[in-house]
């Protein structure tokens, strides 16, 4: 997080969102299903169970229900810092963030959800799924595994994928083949070949998170499996009570994701290991993201990805509207057709832009310093 205020940014959901209730700046907003964590560097390209390639919002780690209002400032606060150039003005970035608010606005007036796939999408997101639609398995594969006596085995690089201690690396073994044979239909003759301790990301580094290697019984098909520890949302104490019981924030995670997206992943589940919930997920070299900082200073080309962004955020709230205590369609509408609020969400987002730059001058000055050490 030392490397600049985006990825500070990025990493600290759980700041925003406590600097954000003492605001009390935010102006009323229907309270919708959100993703909580909406920024640049969460959406992405993904295969969909129906073997489509799709670009959609792809992080749902701190999703509940909340107001609107929440998901939207955060992801203009994205805008103004993660596009913003050394030495550049304000301006530039601000147009992006109100471009983002007026299509958001547009969209969810409109009161459709729509979605983005290969043969609908342009610019650069289409390249993008051009470009992911091309990638095979057994590449993916390639780069994350090695040969050793005879069998393809993890690639330990001791950056990003760790070996884990033999008795850990057995229960974790045990655990999912007998989840595999427990689920025969969603993963059919395949075991566990070889496991490894993850690191992704940045905001959930240092979760528990674990790679699988699954080879298919008789077959030279392998897969690769994540299964990620399920924290409960950072968005929590902040709210409300009147949430749904959720039996697990696996369980969480996971429909809130079936509920936003147009179509899920192809392999989305949750298990239960030592007493803790964990996600379930193929990693797929069809997983991708769009380079910001190539592309701002193409305007053209930034103008109709943020609008691309607008499009799948205002679809992904309609779309998981009026379940479970989220407005209806009506409401969200509504919301839409208003835009008075859209003055208060740039300002806060603006507000904020300059608390981040100081907060990572802080946290880089505290790290230079060996107090995390």
């Amino acid at each position: 997080m030392t490397e600049d205020p985006f990825r500070f940014f990025r990493g600290t959901c759980h700041l925003f969102y406590e600097d954000l209730h003492k605001s009390g700046n935010i102006p009323a907003s229907p309270e919708c299903w959100i993703c909580g964590d909406l920024h640049l560097e969460n959406f992405g390209s993904y295969k969909g169970d129906n073997r489509l390639v799709y670009f959609d919002l792809t992080d749902f780690d701190e999703g509940i229900r909340a107001p609107a209002a929440w998901e939207l400032v955060r992801m203009v606060a994205s805008i103004l810092i993660g596009l913003e150039k050394p030495g550049s003005t304000q301006k530039g970035t601000t147009a992006v963030a109100k471009l983002f608010l007026e299509q958001y606005s547009a969209i969810l007036n409109n009161g459709k959800a729509l979605y983005i796939e290969q043969l609908t999408a342009r610019g650069i997101t289409r390249s993008l799924l051009d470009k992911v639609s091309r990638r095979k398995q057994k590449e993916l594969i390639g780069k994350r595994t090695i040969t050793h006596g005879g069998k393809l085995k993890l690639r330990f690089d001791n950056i990003k994928l760790f070996p884990v201690a033999q008795t850990l690396k057995q229960e974790l073994t045990d655990h999912l083949n007998q989840w595999i044979k427990d689920n025969k239909a969603t993963l059919p003759h395949y075991q566990v070949s070889d496991t490894g301790f993850r690191i992704a990301g940045t905001g959930s580094i240092g979760t528990r998170r674990y790679l699988f290697l699954l080879k298919k019984a008789n077959s030279a098909k392998y897969l690769l499996l994540d299964m990620k520890h399920a924290t409960p949302s950072s968005l929590q104490p902040f709210a409300g009570k009147h949430q749904p019981g959720w039996n697990s924030d696996a369980e969480r995670v996971i429909a809130i994701q079936q509920r936003m997206q147009n179509i899920p992943p192809a392999l989305l589940c949750s298990t239960i290991f030592n007493n803790k919930s964990y996600v379930l997920k193929e990693m797929q070299p069809t997983e991708d993201k769009i380079p910001f900082t190539a592309i701002r200073d193409n305007h053209n080309e930034t103008g109709n990805i943020i609008q691309d962004l607008a499009l799948l955020t205002a679809s992904a709230h309609l779309r998981s509207s009026g379940r479970q205590g989220a407005a209806n369609a009506d409401e969200l509408i509504e919301f839409g057709g208003s835009r008075d609020w859209q003055k208060a969400v740039l300002e806060y987002a603006l507000d904020y832009k300059a608390q981040v730059r100081m907060d990572h001058k802080a946290y880089v000055k505290a790290w230079n310093s060996g107090f995390f050490s």
